[in-house]
């Protein structure tokens, strides 16, 4: 059967969507899953980490992929990730940020072309992740017409809560114009300071939206560790980063990743 598509997304920057993008990827090339992670941020900060060689300004990328200017298929622009069974969608070559502009002016279609361009490799994986740019922009727009579930990924924290309404506005307008299936998934609660008075109430205050919203919180909250960084900025899962603090942390997004497909409660 195709791939699951999913959109990490929130359009406040800082939240920690590329490096839970990584360590969701680990965990589901850990379960023995055919994984394609797209980089959709023209920063290309998921490509640095995750893809298994580095690659050359030159080289072709998801914009070259999504541009009427260049004659690249998304097959074409794949390059083999840091682990087995790992396959990338990287941001380089042409610069994303121009295709962004691109699309702001385009016509009929251009909140689609990542769903046509991911049809003839939908087939090839198990799961499909997209990071996208801390935006509501074009290119955001794209990963939300292409996927199945929206994963929110927020902080604990009073101005993060305050985005989260207009990013589900967002999603309802993709889903009234472009994809009628597009669900969310639920929200991973990154980045949490569980020791303070205000990590605390403002989880209590997210639950509460959630659950208004008719949404949940996806597993356990993943704490505010250094680790989790380090690992990523290394090009390591929290598996193979040989501490038992670190394990720990990895187990949370396998946890995450269980939910996510519906194999726990």
């Amino acid at each position: 059967m195709p791939a699951r598509i999913l959109a990490l997304c929130n359009q406040k920057g800082g939240v920690g969507k590329t490096t839970t993008t990584f360590q969701l990827a680990r965990a589901a090339v850990n379960a023995g899953r055919r994984v394609l992670v797209i980089d959709n941020d023209p920063q290309g900060n998921l490509t640095s980490d995750i893809a298994g060689e580095p690659l050359e300004p030159t080289d072709a990328g998801l914009a070259d992929a999504l541009s009427t200017r260049a004659p690249h298929t998304l097959r074409e622009v794949i390059v083999p990730g840091i682990w087995p069974g790992l396959d990338v969608v990287p941001t380089s070559g042409r610069t994303l940020g121009s295709v962004r502009d691109e699309l702001v002016v385009a016509g009929v279609g251009r909140e689609v072309r990542l769903r046509e361009a991911l049809a003839e490799v939908r087939d090839d994986y198990d799961l499909i992740l997209i990071d996208s740019a801390p935006s509501l922009d074009q290119l955001t727009i794209n990963a939300l017409s292409a996927a199945d579930s929206a994963v929110i990924v927020t902080h604990s924290k009073k101005y993060s809560l305050d985005g989260l309404a207009q990013l589900l506005d967002t999603i309802e307008s993709v889903k009234a114009y472009t994809n009628p299936g597009l669900d969310v998934a639920g929200i991973i609660v990154n980045q949490h300071e569980e020791r303070t008075v205000g990590g605390a109430g403002w989880l209590d205050e997210l639950s509460t939206f959630a659950e208004h919203r008719g949404l949940r919180l996806i597993g356990r909250p993943i704490p505010k560790r250094v680790v989790i960084a380090d690992a990523t900025e290394a090009a390591r899962g929290l598996d193979e980063w040989g501490s038992a603090e670190a394990t720990a942390l990895g187990a949370i997004y396998t946890e995450q990743l269980a939910v996510i497909e519906g194999e726990s409660a």
